[in-house]
Protein backbone atom coordinates (compact mmCIF):
# COMPACT_ATOMS: atom_id res chain seq x y z
CA UNK A 1 0.00 0.00 0.00
CA UNK A 2 1.20 3.44 -0.63
CA UNK A 3 1.88 5.71 2.27
CA UNK A 4 0.55 9.20 2.47
CA UNK A 5 2.36 11.80 4.46
CA UNK A 6 0.82 15.26 4.51
CA UNK A 7 2.97 18.75 5.28
CA UNK A 8 1.48 21.79 6.48
CA UNK A 9 3.65 25.15 4.69
CA UNK A 10 4.46 27.49 7.38
CA UNK A 11 4.50 31.11 7.11
CA UNK A 12 6.43 32.66 3.72
CA UNK A 13 6.75 29.38 2.02
CA UNK A 14 9.52 29.56 -0.72
CA UNK A 15 7.98 30.06 -4.27
CA UNK A 16 9.68 26.67 -5.30
CA UNK A 17 7.34 24.43 -4.03
CA UNK A 18 9.92 21.15 -3.47
CA UNK A 19 11.67 23.55 -1.24
CA UNK A 20 8.62 24.67 0.61
CA UNK A 21 7.69 21.64 1.22
CA UNK A 22 11.43 20.50 2.23
CA UNK A 23 11.35 22.88 4.64
CA UNK A 24 8.47 21.35 6.65
CA UNK A 25 9.19 17.89 6.52
CA UNK A 26 9.83 16.46 10.17
CA UNK A 27 13.26 15.12 10.86
CA UNK A 28 12.32 12.04 11.69
CA UNK A 29 10.53 11.64 8.45
CA UNK A 30 12.95 10.32 5.05
CA UNK A 31 11.67 12.23 2.73
CA UNK A 32 14.47 14.57 0.52
CA UNK A 33 14.34 17.40 -1.10
CA UNK A 34 15.06 15.59 -4.85
CA UNK A 35 12.28 12.71 -3.90
CA UNK A 36 9.88 15.66 -3.30
CA UNK A 37 10.86 16.83 -6.81
CA UNK A 38 10.22 13.32 -8.28
CA UNK A 39 7.21 13.12 -6.59
CA UNK A 40 5.64 16.40 -7.56
CA UNK A 41 6.38 15.57 -11.51
CA UNK A 42 5.28 12.06 -10.82
CA UNK A 43 1.55 14.24 -9.92
CA UNK A 44 1.82 12.02 -6.09
CA UNK A 45 1.58 15.76 -4.77
CA UNK A 46 -1.87 16.94 -4.13
CA UNK A 47 -3.79 20.03 -3.14
CA UNK A 48 -7.31 19.88 -1.91
CA UNK A 49 -7.43 16.75 -3.79
CA UNK A 50 -5.75 18.34 -6.97
CA UNK A 51 -2.09 17.16 -8.29
CA UNK A 52 0.46 19.92 -8.27
CA UNK A 53 2.61 19.11 -11.16
CA UNK A 54 4.67 22.37 -11.38
CA UNK A 55 7.77 23.33 -9.21
CA UNK A 56 7.04 27.15 -9.43
CA UNK A 57 3.63 26.59 -7.52
CA UNK A 58 3.17 29.30 -5.32
CA UNK A 59 0.61 28.43 -2.50
CA UNK A 60 -0.43 30.32 0.61
CA UNK A 61 0.69 29.67 4.25
CA UNK A 62 -1.08 26.85 5.81
CA UNK A 63 -1.70 25.00 2.76
CA UNK A 64 -1.89 21.57 3.46
CA UNK A 65 -0.13 18.79 0.62
CA UNK A 66 -1.18 15.33 0.48
CA UNK A 67 2.25 13.59 -0.70
CA UNK A 68 1.34 9.64 -1.63
CA UNK A 69 4.58 7.53 -1.80
CA UNK A 70 4.68 4.68 -3.45
CA UNK A 71 6.08 1.24 -2.05
CA UNK A 72 9.47 0.95 -3.31
CA UNK A 73 10.07 -2.49 -5.55
CA UNK A 74 13.86 -2.94 -5.11
CA UNK A 75 16.98 -1.27 -4.09
CA UNK A 76 19.30 -1.38 -6.55
CA UNK A 77 21.17 1.54 -5.18
CA UNK A 78 21.57 -0.45 -1.99
CA UNK A 79 23.17 -3.80 -1.86
CA UNK A 80 22.86 -6.96 0.85
CA UNK A 81 26.12 -7.21 2.61
CA UNK A 82 26.59 -9.68 5.42
CA UNK A 83 27.45 -7.29 8.64
CA UNK A 84 26.53 -8.49 11.66
CA UNK A 85 24.07 -6.62 13.38
CA UNK A 86 23.54 -6.59 17.51
CA UNK A 87 19.95 -6.34 17.62
CA UNK A 88 18.08 -5.68 20.87
CA UNK A 89 14.64 -6.92 19.90
CA UNK A 90 12.53 -8.00 16.87
CA UNK A 91 9.41 -8.54 16.12
CA UNK A 92 7.26 -9.05 12.39
CA UNK A 93 7.03 -5.51 12.57
CA UNK A 94 9.94 -3.81 13.65
CA UNK A 95 13.67 -4.27 15.36
CA UNK A 96 15.66 -2.43 17.66
CA UNK A 97 19.50 -2.03 16.55
CA UNK A 98 22.14 -1.18 18.96
CA UNK A 99 24.09 0.64 15.98
CA UNK A 100 27.88 1.05 16.70
CA UNK A 101 30.05 4.38 16.71
CA UNK A 102 31.45 4.78 12.89
CA UNK A 103 28.96 3.09 11.07
CA UNK A 104 26.67 5.09 8.35
CA UNK A 105 23.07 4.69 8.72
CA UNK A 106 22.22 4.79 4.80
CA UNK A 107 24.27 5.44 1.89
CA UNK A 108 25.19 8.57 0.48
CA UNK A 109 27.81 9.21 -1.75
CA UNK A 110 31.13 8.39 -0.34
CA UNK A 111 29.67 5.68 2.30
CA UNK A 112 27.66 3.79 -0.15
CA UNK A 113 28.45 0.56 1.71
CA UNK A 114 29.00 -1.09 5.08
CA UNK A 115 25.61 0.84 6.13
CA UNK A 116 23.18 -0.12 8.49
CA UNK A 117 20.54 -0.58 5.83
CA UNK A 118 22.97 -2.70 3.77
CA UNK A 119 23.39 -5.06 6.67
CA UNK A 120 19.34 -4.86 7.43
CA UNK A 121 18.81 -6.33 3.96
CA UNK A 122 20.90 -8.95 3.79
CA UNK A 123 19.25 -10.22 7.46
CA UNK A 124 15.98 -9.27 6.08
CA UNK A 125 16.52 -10.70 2.29
CA UNK A 126 15.31 -6.77 1.62
CA UNK A 127 11.85 -7.30 3.39
CA UNK A 128 11.76 -4.08 4.83
CA UNK A 129 9.46 -1.13 4.80
CA UNK A 130 9.90 0.89 1.74
CA UNK A 131 8.46 4.26 2.57
CA UNK A 132 11.70 5.54 3.33
CA UNK A 133 12.80 4.92 -0.49
CA UNK A 134 15.84 2.61 -2.32
CA UNK A 135 18.51 4.02 -0.07
CA UNK A 136 16.21 4.02 3.67
CA UNK A 137 14.38 1.19 3.59
CA UNK A 138 12.81 0.42 6.95
CA UNK A 139 14.84 3.54 8.57
CA UNK A 140 12.71 5.58 10.39
CA UNK A 141 15.10 7.96 12.26
CA UNK A 142 18.81 8.00 12.69
CA UNK A 143 21.82 8.73 14.35
CA UNK A 144 25.00 9.99 13.28
CA UNK A 145 27.93 7.96 12.31
CA UNK A 146 30.03 8.28 14.83
CA UNK A 147 27.20 8.26 17.99
CA UNK A 148 26.75 5.04 18.95
CA UNK A 149 22.98 3.51 20.00
CA UNK A 150 19.20 2.53 19.74
CA UNK A 151 17.82 2.56 16.21
CA UNK A 152 13.95 2.08 15.62
CA UNK A 153 13.86 0.14 11.91
CA UNK A 154 10.17 -1.11 10.31
CA UNK A 155 9.91 -3.97 8.79
CA UNK A 156 6.42 -3.40 7.16
CA UNK A 157 4.81 0.08 5.80
CA UNK A 158 2.25 -0.11 8.52
CA UNK A 159 4.32 0.28 11.42
CA UNK A 160 6.63 2.65 9.47
CA UNK A 161 3.39 5.22 9.47
CA UNK A 162 2.56 4.95 13.24
CA UNK A 163 6.40 4.94 14.35
CA UNK A 164 7.21 8.15 11.72
CA UNK A 165 3.60 9.90 13.39
CA UNK A 166 5.06 9.06 16.66
CA UNK A 167 8.20 10.77 15.70
CA UNK A 168 6.76 13.70 13.95
CA UNK A 169 4.27 14.48 17.31
CA UNK A 170 7.94 13.97 19.59
CA UNK A 171 5.68 11.26 21.44
CA UNK A 172 8.97 9.24 21.32
CA UNK A 173 11.48 9.32 24.76
CA UNK A 174 15.13 9.27 23.49
CA UNK A 175 17.58 9.76 25.95
CA UNK A 176 21.22 10.41 25.53
CA UNK A 177 24.72 10.32 27.30
CA UNK A 178 27.11 12.82 26.51
CA UNK A 179 30.14 14.04 27.87
CA UNK A 180 30.96 17.89 27.76
CA UNK A 181 33.55 20.07 27.68
CA UNK A 182 33.34 22.04 31.54
CA UNK A 183 30.14 21.74 32.88
CA UNK A 184 26.86 23.97 32.35
CA UNK A 185 25.72 25.47 35.12
CA UNK A 186 22.95 27.87 36.39
CA UNK A 187 25.66 30.35 37.90
CA UNK A 188 27.03 30.79 34.96
CA UNK A 189 26.44 34.09 34.12
CA UNK A 190 27.38 33.41 30.18
CA UNK A 191 24.41 31.37 29.93
CA UNK A 192 21.99 33.18 31.79
CA UNK A 193 22.20 35.91 29.78
CA UNK A 194 22.06 33.58 26.36
CA UNK A 195 19.02 33.48 24.26
CA UNK A 196 16.95 30.73 24.72
CA UNK A 197 18.70 28.71 27.65
CA UNK A 198 17.52 28.07 30.78
CA UNK A 199 17.38 26.36 33.71
CA UNK A 200 14.33 24.30 34.66
CA UNK A 201 13.73 22.83 38.33
CA UNK A 202 16.11 19.87 39.01
CA UNK A 203 19.02 21.91 37.58
CA UNK A 204 18.14 20.83 34.20
CA UNK A 205 19.33 22.96 31.51
CA UNK A 206 16.57 23.98 28.91
CA UNK A 207 18.16 25.08 25.21
CA UNK A 208 15.54 26.10 22.79
CA UNK A 209 16.64 27.90 19.85
CA UNK A 210 15.92 27.35 15.61
CA UNK A 211 18.77 25.29 13.80
CA UNK A 212 19.60 25.40 9.85
CA UNK A 213 22.07 24.22 7.72
CA UNK A 214 25.63 26.69 7.81
CA UNK A 215 25.55 29.51 5.61
CA UNK A 216 29.26 28.81 4.00
CA UNK A 217 29.32 25.03 5.35
CA UNK A 218 27.02 22.87 3.96
CA UNK A 219 28.02 19.90 5.95
CA UNK A 220 27.54 21.87 9.53
CA UNK A 221 24.34 22.64 11.16
CA UNK A 222 24.02 25.94 13.52
CA UNK A 223 22.01 27.94 15.66
CA UNK A 224 20.12 31.08 13.94
CA UNK A 225 17.64 33.62 14.74
CA UNK A 226 14.72 33.92 12.21
CA UNK A 227 15.05 31.17 9.88
CA UNK A 228 15.46 27.36 10.17
CA UNK A 229 13.50 25.12 12.38
CA UNK A 230 12.51 24.79 16.30
CA UNK A 231 15.01 22.58 18.27
CA UNK A 232 14.48 21.77 22.19
CA UNK A 233 17.47 20.00 24.32
CA UNK A 234 17.41 18.94 27.68
CA UNK A 235 19.71 17.76 29.76
CA UNK A 236 21.15 17.30 33.34
CA UNK A 237 24.83 16.87 35.04
CA UNK A 238 24.95 13.36 35.94
CA UNK A 239 28.46 13.80 37.32
CA UNK A 240 30.66 16.55 37.26
CA UNK A 241 34.30 16.00 36.82
CA UNK A 242 35.21 19.55 36.80
CA UNK A 243 36.97 19.95 33.43
CA UNK A 244 34.10 17.91 32.07
CA UNK A 245 30.33 16.39 32.78
CA UNK A 246 28.78 13.23 32.28
CA UNK A 247 24.98 14.63 31.11
CA UNK A 248 22.04 12.58 30.64
CA UNK A 249 19.87 14.38 27.28
CA UNK A 250 16.83 13.95 25.98
CA UNK A 251 15.36 15.72 22.95
CA UNK A 252 11.75 17.53 22.14
CA UNK A 253 12.79 17.54 18.57
CA UNK A 254 14.86 15.46 16.43
CA UNK A 255 16.88 18.14 14.53
CA UNK A 256 20.57 17.05 12.49
CA UNK A 257 23.43 17.24 14.70
CA UNK A 258 20.88 18.71 17.09
CA UNK A 259 22.71 17.96 20.89
CA UNK A 260 26.28 18.17 19.32
CA UNK A 261 25.02 21.68 18.28
CA UNK A 262 23.46 23.20 21.01
CA UNK A 263 25.78 22.38 23.70
CA UNK A 264 28.70 24.16 20.95
CA UNK A 265 26.47 26.78 21.43
CA UNK A 266 26.53 27.05 25.02
CA UNK A 267 30.19 26.81 25.03
CA UNK A 268 30.21 23.42 26.17
CA UNK A 269 30.93 20.91 22.75
CA UNK A 270 31.64 17.39 23.09
CA UNK A 271 34.49 15.69 23.54
CA UNK A 272 36.09 13.79 20.72
CA UNK A 273 33.79 16.13 18.35
CA UNK A 274 35.23 17.12 15.33
CA UNK A 275 32.85 19.36 13.98
CA UNK A 276 31.21 21.11 17.10
CA UNK A 277 33.69 20.67 20.02
CA UNK A 278 36.15 22.69 18.83
CA UNK A 279 36.24 25.52 20.66
CA UNK A 280 37.23 25.11 24.54
CA UNK A 281 40.25 22.71 24.88
CA UNK A 282 40.60 19.97 27.48
CA UNK A 283 43.31 21.11 30.41
CA UNK A 284 46.15 19.23 29.98
CA UNK A 285 47.49 19.89 33.51
CA UNK A 286 44.59 18.00 34.62
CA UNK A 287 45.44 14.38 33.27
CA UNK A 288 49.06 12.22 33.47
CA UNK A 289 50.55 11.41 30.32
CA UNK A 290 48.63 8.11 29.26
CA UNK A 291 45.33 9.76 30.43
CA UNK A 292 45.57 12.51 27.75
CA UNK A 293 46.20 10.26 25.13
CA UNK A 294 42.71 8.64 26.10
CA UNK A 295 41.32 11.92 26.24
CA UNK A 296 42.95 13.62 22.98
CA UNK A 297 42.57 10.49 21.50
CA UNK A 298 38.70 10.05 21.55
CA UNK A 299 37.98 10.18 18.04
CA UNK A 300 34.37 10.49 18.08
CA UNK A 301 31.64 13.00 19.67
CA UNK A 302 31.31 11.29 22.90
CA UNK A 303 27.18 10.52 22.34
CA UNK A 304 25.37 7.63 22.68
CA UNK A 305 21.60 7.00 22.31
CA UNK A 306 21.24 4.96 25.22
CA UNK A 307 17.49 4.55 25.59
CA UNK A 308 14.22 4.62 23.73
CA UNK A 309 10.92 4.11 24.56
CA UNK A 310 7.25 4.20 22.46
CA UNK A 311 3.81 3.03 21.46
CA UNK A 312 4.45 -0.24 19.58
CA UNK A 313 2.64 1.12 16.03
CA UNK A 314 0.73 -2.08 16.14
CA UNK A 315 -0.17 -4.16 19.48
CA UNK A 316 -0.47 -0.50 20.84
CA UNK A 317 1.48 -1.47 23.75
CA UNK A 318 4.35 0.54 25.69
CA UNK A 319 7.91 -0.44 25.09
CA UNK A 320 11.30 0.73 26.18
CA UNK A 321 14.64 -0.54 25.74
CA UNK A 322 17.69 0.02 27.32
CA UNK A 323 21.75 -0.56 25.66
CA UNK A 324 24.89 -0.74 27.21
CA UNK A 325 27.71 1.92 27.08
CA UNK A 326 30.06 1.10 24.71
CA UNK A 327 33.77 0.21 26.11
CA UNK A 328 35.12 3.29 24.01
CA UNK A 329 32.46 5.74 26.10
CA UNK A 330 33.42 3.56 29.33
CA UNK A 331 37.38 4.24 29.26
CA UNK A 332 36.36 7.71 28.85
CA UNK A 333 34.53 8.23 31.36
CA UNK A 334 36.90 6.26 33.66
CA UNK A 335 39.97 8.60 33.03
CA UNK A 336 37.51 11.38 33.30
CA UNK A 337 36.38 10.38 36.90
CA UNK A 338 40.16 10.10 38.62
CA UNK A 339 40.29 13.67 38.28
Amino acid sequence: MPHIVELTLGENPAPRLDKALASVVPAEVTLSRSRITKLISSGAVTLDGEPVTKLKYKAPAGSVFRIVMPPVQDYENAQPEDIPLDIVFEDDHLIIVNKPAGMVVHPAPGSENGTLVNALLYYFDGNLSGVGGEKRPGIVHRIDKDTSGLLIVAKSDSAHAGLAKQFADHSISRRYLAVSKGTPQKSDPRLAGLRGVNFEDGGVIRIATNIARHKTDRKRMAVVQDAGRHAITRASVLEDFGHSALLECWLETGRTHQIRVHFSHIGHGLIGDPIYGLRKAMPGSAFDADDMIIVKGFSRQALHAKSIGFIHPITKDFMSFDSDIPADLIELIEVLRKK
